[in-house]
């Protein structure tokens, strides 16, 4: 039963007009990533460990998950969710390398208040199973440094009121990375395109956590955030895969 504070708390995240499930109009000024700005090559081990310790298959991943990644991804965020109900997750950055998948650093995450599900529909309050690319970011913040195509506004990334917890959703969009799930790729995360209807949400994006549960995205900390954003790179074809761990294990 959702309580009275989680009442309150949607009527306020009602009034967001992007991100986590919300709408939103395309913004005007989107730009281009700055060439200049590249992000740094990650350290790699010695060839003796990295032949002992970099896994040769995506951990946590089962058959049918493994299946949706696609062959030319070199880069895959995993989303792992703690329940099926859980908004609590860790996300972990991989980079196929000679040897294998090269993992980054675990990142604490929260997911939709209500966990994950196979079938999202606008205002369940659960985060999308399953395989997606990241071709976007943005944010009300200038460009960090990513490769990805940015855009900035400081209107359309708007993140006011309170959330679940009570916690100050201040920030929440300063930097987001766009989801491609029911949305038009090479666009921005304020484009409001959605090609399975809206019935089924949109919105849902990777940004800055505020301290509690999304309506749909996947939050991790600014400094992480601002880390992902220089770290991916549209050559090596990013996706993210985010799921709870029994459902990804599948």
């Amino acid at each position: 039963m959702i309580t009275h504070r989680v009442r309150s708390a949607l009527l306020a995240a009602s009034l967001l007009l992007t991100g986590c499930g919300g709408g939103g109009a395309a913004s005007p000024d989107r730009r281009a990533p700055d060439p200049a700005t590249t992000a740094a090559a990650p350290s790699t081990p010695a060839p003796e460990a990295a032949a002992q310790t970099v896994p040769q298959q995506l951990p946590g991943l089962g058959p049918k998950t493994r299946s949706a990644v696609p062959a030319s991804a070199r880069q895959v965020v995993v989303v792992t969710g703690r329940g099926r109900d859980s908004p609590l997750s860790e996300a972990v950055l991989y980079r196929r390398t000679g040897t294998g998948w090269q993992p980054g650093p675990t990142w604490p995450a929260h997911n939709a208040l209500r966990g994950w599900t196979d079938h999202h529909l606008s205002g369940d309050l659960r985060s999308p199973i399953g395989v997606y690319g990241l071709t976007d970011a943005g944010g009300r913040l200038p460009d960090p440094g990513t490769r990805l195509p940015y855009d900035r506004s400081t209107g359309g990334f708007r993140s006011p009121g309170t959330g679940f917890e009570g916690e100050s959703l201040a920030g929440s969009f300063d930097y987001v990375i766009a989801i491609d799930y029911n949305r038009k790729p090479g666009t921005s995360p304020l484009d409001w395109t959605r090609p399975l209807g809206t019935g089924r949400g949109g919105g849902i994006w990777i940004h800055v956590d505020h301290g509690g549960p999304t309506h749909g995205c996947v939050s991790i900390a600014e400094p992480h955030m601002r880390e992902l954003l220089r770290a991916l790179d549209p050559a090596l074809h990013p996706v993210v895969v985010m799921g709870d761990h029994a459902s990804l294990a599948r």
